[in-house]
């Protein structure tokens, strides 16, 4: 086998990463875009010594579990990989993935996975999207000549592999319709703005990002547009168009960042027009979420997944519970009816800002929010102790990385009852899982949770207890 070569594929597995697993030739062959089942020709792109990498190039038999896809942007756009999958296969393998990576990577070959958790909506599920621009427009094969829309512009999202290209998109599945409209008024006005957009290659432009948030249950609505610098005649101009056509938006902001790398969060913040924040409903709480705080992007999962942290949790309302990863205060508040207090620990200053606005505007007396990275707040734990109480319920939800090392050191020294992690990742928290269980707990239950539909992300939440 060497790269170049077409190969005969029967594929056996999907690994996390929607990617098919097959054999071939003493290898692993991974396959994106395969399900178990298809054979495929496929042609390899790259090759190692314990693994090779091809890419399809058609199907001699198809899964019968392929089906229909409504967007227009499939498959070129990377954000629903497994949009032509039925969904009750896309839930078969979401659960197969969290069995397989627990066993495979964390050793918990008995451990009880409970059956995933589907999402109460399928399409238009996000509260956020987050779209670039970009002056490097990803070209489609069928386009036709002379192109339909300019090359230097694009408002979208970037294509799988590439920082440098952006799809153009018009309308996209996950968001609301009036998320789409903002995406169109907001591309036309930029387009014909006369300011360049944002050239990766270069790092030079004006437009480079918009961000529309969305409070699923209140109905309001932001539009956060990042620019390279505050504009504000032509921005001001931009706000007063989209509340013409669209004047249900709660709110326009504009956030300056002078970064060169990907991210949309801006150094400076300027209200546009109506309000800098909306507001969610989650249980029986109202959140509010500025533009640059994070929040559960599925708001009707996240509220039954914390349900079920709760339920892991084991409450009888006397219990010290330590929120690590807090964000804006969502957990932390979710659990403080059903129990004594609650420390949140978050290293962003707006979202503990958010975060004890929050508790303040839902009566709450009962929940403590410190600033601090989670990993320096471990360094000295007497500190901690000693300050808020040792915890009897310790709530993990940390990004995709995981917890730190030092972090997962510190925690053990605390010594909490009970854990209950919270994972977007199972990779990462197999690898946290295996440490802790080494030491001083055990692995309980772990329940996955589908919060993105027509992708192969999974969220699970896991129970351990203090041996």
């Amino acid at each position: 086998m060497k790269k170049g070569d077409l190969v005969f594929l029967k594929i056996e597995d999907v690994t996390f990463g929607s990617e098919g697993l097959a054999r071939t030739d003493g290898r692993i062959v991974f396959v994106p875009g395969a399900l178990p089942g298809e054979v495929v020709e496929a042609r390899i792109i790259k090759k190692k010594k314990d693994f090779a990498r091809a890419r399809v190039i058609s199907f001699r038999e198809k899964s019968p579990h392929r089906c229909d896809f409504p967007c227009a942007h499939f498959p070129v756009c990377g954000g629903c990989k497994w949009q032509d999958v039925a969904y009750d296969y896309q839930l078969e393998l979401k659960h197969r993935i969290v069995a397989e990576t627990l066993r495979r990577l964390g050793g918990f070959g008995d451990v009880r996975v409970l059956p995933i958790m589907t999402s109460i909506e399928i399409f238009h599920y996000r509260n956020k999207m987050e779209f670039s621009f970009s002056a490097q427009r990803w070209l489609l094969s069928d386009e036709p000549e002379p192109l339909e829309k300019p090359k230097d512009f694009a408002l979208g999202l970037h294509i799988p592999g590439r920082y440098d290209k952006v799809l153009d998109v018009d309308t996209c599945w996950l968001q609301s319709e009036i998320s789409n409209s903002v995406l169109r008024i907001v591309k036309n006005f930029a387009r014909e703005s006369g300011l360049p957009v944002w050239d990766t290659r270069r790092h030079e432009g004006f437009w480079r990002y918009l961000v529309i948030r969305e409070g699923k249950k209140t109905g309001e609505t932001m539009v956060n547009i990042v620019t390279f610098d505050h504009n504000a005649p032509l921005l001001q101009r931009l706000a007063r168009a989209l509340l013409e056509q669209l004047p249900e938006l709660t709110g326009v902001v504009n956030n300056v960042t002078k970064s060169k790398g990907g991210s949309a969060f801006g150094e400076e913040e300027y209200l546009l027009a109506g309000k800098p924040v909306i507001r969610e409903k989650i249980g029986d709480h109202v959140f509010e979420i500025s533009a640059n705080s994070f929040f559960q992007t599925n708001p009707g999962q996240a509220e039954r997944l914390y349900q079920k942290a709760l339920e892991f949790a084991g409450l009888t309302g006397e219990e010290i519970v330590y929120d690590l990863y807090a964000g804006t205060g969502t957990i932390s508040l979710f659990l403080s009816d059903y129990t004594r207090c609650v420390v949140g620990v978050e290293v962003i200053e707006s979202a503990v800002k958010d975060a004890r606005n929050n508790a303040e505007k839902n009566g709450v007396n009962n929940c403590t929010f410190v600033l601090s990275d989670v990993r320096d707040e471990f360094r000295e734990i007497k500190t901690i102790t000693n300050n808020y109480g040792q915890p009897d319920v310790l709530v993990l939800d940390p990004p995709r990385a995981g917890v730190h090392p030092k972090s997962l050191q510190g925690i053990l020294e605390l010594q909490p009852e009970r854990i209950i992690y919270i994972s977007c990742n199972p990779a990462t928290f197999a690898r946290d899982a295996q440490v802790l269980c080494q030491n001083k707990y055990k692995l309980q239950q772990v329940q996955p949770v589908d919060m993105f539909p027509h992708t192969y992300h999974v969220e699970l939440i896991a129970k351990l207890e203090r041996r």
